[in-house]
């Protein structure tokens, strides 16, 4: 079962703000290089995001539906990766004190993914998730500790210019 989890040290929102945007998706989701909201309103139901994915000079380009969202707490994806298949990827947002664990849980559901799927499988989508999740981490950490100098710049360049 490729099932993970990590504590970030930001509040459930701030987790869920990176995940609502759907221009960031590149930025957290291991192997995509660029990506793209192409339909719905992201991340409701049934929208989508177009990514790509780079191997060596070979570009493939897949999508990503939103099967289920609830906002701030649930995020359920059906990835789709051409001949690969298609795999389930639930996100869950839990608060923890003042942190979010965020819980991955992935499986693969049909084409070779899902027929090939097995310990040594779910071993490739645990060290995946490991890099998806400090990713993840690092951009919400990062977020939370430049919003204070970014509204003090804000403030200290708008002094005396009333």
């Amino acid at each position: 079962m490729a099932v993970r989890h990590r504590l970030i040290k930001v509040s459930p929102s701030a987790v869920w703000d990176v995940l609502a945007d759907g221009h960031r998706y590149a930025e957290w989701v291991v192997g995509t290089s660029e990506s793209e909201p192409v339909r719905g309103q992201w991340p409701h139901k049934d929208a989508a995001i177009r990514f790509q994915v780079a191997i060596g000079p070979l570009k493939l380009v897949n999508e990503t539906v939103v099967r289920r969202c609830e906002e701030g707490v649930d995020l359920e994806l059906e990835a789709h990766a051409g001949p690969l298949g298609t795999a389930r990827i639930a996100i869950e947002l839990r608060p923890w004190g003042e942190h979010c664990l965020v819980i991955v849980d992935e499986h693969p559901l049909q084409g070779a993914g899902g027929r090939l799927h097995n310990v040594g499988f779910d071993a490739l989508i645990q060290l995946r998730h490991r890099t998806m999740l400090a990713r993840l981490a690092r951009l919400c950490e990062n977020e939370v500790r430049e919003a204070p100098r970014q509204a003090s710049a804000r403030g200290v360049a708008g002094v005396g210019h009333a």
